[in-house]
């Protein structure tokens, strides 16, 4: 089995963060979004990986090499985004007839994934959600069979929204289907939607069968990512590098310290995530994901979100600050 990641998007709701760093190298949990996806996928027997890139896909494809130079890595580039449906179909010559599993590049979940790899059928990830128009929504019957799948209805007819996941047995028929809405120029909103392939898979034939989702931690907007950091911290406890030096200095558990950071004087979390060489004096920092090589000096800040190469003295704020940025509050 192949696993998909597309990871084209420009991150627009991210901003200004995305406009270095692509959405699924941000860091969460002393990790970056792409290698909770990665690692969920290798721990579990798969190691061959598809990523579709676009833009900044020169930093993903550094990333990924540096990072699993041990897993078969592709790399296809969507130089024109004309949505997943249209992602997808570029992989078709590296896939050929085997298995995938697509994963979208912002989607963390909780879910049994051994389960779903082992299942003879072909699977959607699946989550109640309270208002499911702005997902593709996903209608079964009573055998947990899928009968169609919707982009985004005006009037849903069920409340399962599509979290992202999809594991599928019949390659040829998804790229049949590709190729059907591409040339009969079926789209969704502008764009040539996976959703709208399976559901010509559906009504050609192909069985899909749901698998639920534990949980389902957003990370696309500045509050939201902010959250996921603090529950996942939370979970898996945080971590402080030994190659920190940490000099009278309060931590408040979980907070995740990475490599190279020197932090002076200050009082850190709970709920903070710190990339690797970042300096801190005489600050306190709470509920907040600062990126790497980022200096902060007498300022005290949470929900705050502080990029790479970034630089703020004297403040207290919340902040939504970009990478290579300099602030001086005195």
């Amino acid at each position: 089995m192949k696993a998909i990641i597309p990871v084209a998007g420009a991150g627009a709701k991210l901003r200004p963060h995305t406009y270095t760093q692509p959405k699924a190298l941000i860091p969460i949990a002393g990790k970056t979004i792409l290698s909770f996806i990665v690692d969920q996928l290798h721990s579990n027997g798969i190691n061959e990986f598809v990523f579709i890139v676009g833009y900044l896909g020169e930093k993903i494809q550094d990333y990924v090499k540096n990072t699993y130079p041990y897993l078969t890595t592709h790399f296809v580039y969507q130089n024109e985004r004309q949505g997943t449906g249209h992602a997808i179909e570029l992989t078709k010559s590296i896939v050929g007839t085997d298995e995938v599993f697509v994963v979208l590049g912002d989607t963390i979940c909780e879910y049994d994934i051994k389960e779903v790899l082992e299942s003879p059928f072909s699977m959607l990830g699946v989550k109640k959600v309270d208002d499911p128009r702005n997902f593709g929504v996903a209608e079964i019957d009573d055998d947990n069979n899928i009968i169609k799948v919707v982009e985004k209805p005006a009037i849903p007819k069920s409340n399962l929204a599509l979290v992202g996941l999809y594991k599928i047995k019949e390659t040829h028929f998804l790229f049949e289907c590709l190729q059907h809405i591409y040339t009969h120029n079926i789209q969704s909103y502008g764009e040539y939607n996976l959703t709208d392939a399976l559901e010509c898979m559906i009504k050609r034939g192909a069985a899909f069968k749901t698998f639920k989702v534990k949980n389902w931690f957003d990370c696309g907007r500045k509050e939201t990512l902010l959250e996921t950091n603090a529950t996942l911290l939370k979970k898996m406890g945080g971590s402080i590098s030994e190659e920190a030096t940490i000099t009278n200095t309060i931590c408040i558990e979980p907070v995740s310290i990475a490599a190279g950071c020197i932090i002076e004087n200050a009082i850190i979390g709970p709920h903070v995530t710190i990339g690797p060489n970042t300096i801190i004096n005489d600050s306190i920092v709470r509920d907040s994901i600062i990126g790497s090589y980022t200096k902060l000096d007498e300022v005290v800040i949470d929900n705050s979100l502080i990029g790479s190469d970034a630089s703020v003295k004297g403040l207290s704020r919340s902040l939504n600050i970009g990478d290579n940025t300099a602030i001086d509050f005195g």
